[in-house]
């Protein structure tokens, strides 16, 4: 009989762990999303409110062409709408999370396309920590190609 309370009792346990991981990687789903679409609709504020910049934040964009930018951390915090996206809009896929405590690591695939309807594919690895209970961007490399038909 104890044997049986001890098996429901790991059992319940292991499912609500489970069920927390799962919370916690749609919340950073979701707020990698919050990112994409408050960069592409100028939306300074909302932006912002995605990101929390640390003294060991780093921003690396690699361009097809083999150019890379290491764009200052700070430029998160100061940005104008006019050096933001274009519209449009992006679609994340492939997903694959590392969260350890308050500190995941994300890398993801992402395909945007534009006002215009322009199209551009990209690898993305993020960097996050829970700050005051929410998830935010502390760092990424994202790394733009060109898609091969």
């Amino acid at each position: 009989m104890k044997w049986k309370l001890a098996l429901s009792f790991i059992i319940s346990l292991t499912a609500f762990a489970y069920s927390q991981k799962i919370d916690e990687e749609t919340a950073i789903k979701k707020l990698l999303e919050k990112e994409s679409a408050t960069w592409r609709a100028k939306d300074v504020k909302g932006h912002l409110d995605c990101w929390y910049i640390q003294p060991y934040s780093r921003i690396l964009v690699s361009l097809p062409n083999g150019q890379t930018i290491d764009v200052p951390p700070t430029a998160m915090q100061n940005q104008k709408p006019e050096s933001m996206g274009n519209g449009g809009f992006a679609i994340h896929s492939n997903y694959k999370m590392n969260i350890t405590k308050n500190n995941p690591w994300v890398s993801h695939d992402e395909l945007s396309t534009d006002a215009e309807g322009k199209k551009t594919w990209s690898y993305e690895i993020r960097l996050l920590e829970k700050i005051k209970g929410q998830w935010k961007l502390v760092g990424q490399s994202l790394h733009i190609y060109k898609r091969e038909n």
